[in-house]
């Protein structure tokens, strides 16, 4: 768009703005209307949902002419971001989601059976007393972590320990628990 033009579509506005000019507004549809949608089916909406938005966009232009500043950006440049702002703010209503009371991710897990909370409750009776035969240290260090969800700097700072040291007994006890647990086939 050259200079000329951009200074025609100024004075159309200013008339739309001024004067309420449906023959400018008729001009200014006629150009920016099929660009405006060729611009938005471009950022994947569909024809109808382009058509749409124009619609919407041209009727900014009907009643908010007089807020375009043509020693800001040309009309064109209004209108695009005009139309920018508009798509991003509807595809931030449809983006809600609906959720599926039927989709399998969402259902709670089926019921544990009798022998399975058994041999859980086995697994966890041998994990405690492999922790047990912990190091007192390691056995707070790991709690720290793991139960009360400390960071290993928040470990540090509380045990008054070096940050290496926390994370090297970490370690250690779950090398220990891990050689334990091997043992007994958990």
């Amino acid at each position: 768009m050259d200079a000329e033009e951009r200074q025609r579509f100024a004075a159309l506005a200013k008339a739309v703005a001024d004067n309420r000019d449906q023959q400018a507004f008729s001009v200014l549809f006629d150009y920016f209307a099929p660009r405006l949608k060729a611009w938005l089916m471009r950022q994947k909406m569909t024809a109808g949902e382009a058509e749409e938005l124009v619609q919407e966009i041209m009727i900014v232009l009907w009643h908010k002419a007089h807020l375009y500043d043509a020693t800001r950006s040309s009309l064109s440049t209004w209108l695009f971001r005009i139309a920018r702002n508009r798509r991003i703010d509807l595809q931030r209503r449809t983006s809600i989601r609906v959720f599926d009371e039927t989709d399998p991710t969402l259902q709670p897990p089926a019921g544990i059976g009798a022998d399975e909370m058994i041999a859980n409750d086995d697994r966890d009776a041998k994990i405690r007393a492999a922790v047990g035969q912990l190091p007192e240290e390691q056995r707070d260090m790991l709690r720290a972590a793991f139960f009360l969800g400390q960071s290993h700097s928040e470990i540090a700072e509380a045990t008054g320990l070096p940050l290496g040291t926390v994370k090297s007994r970490i370690r250690l006890a779950f090398a220990k628990l891990r050689k334990v647990l091997e043992q007994e086939n958990v």
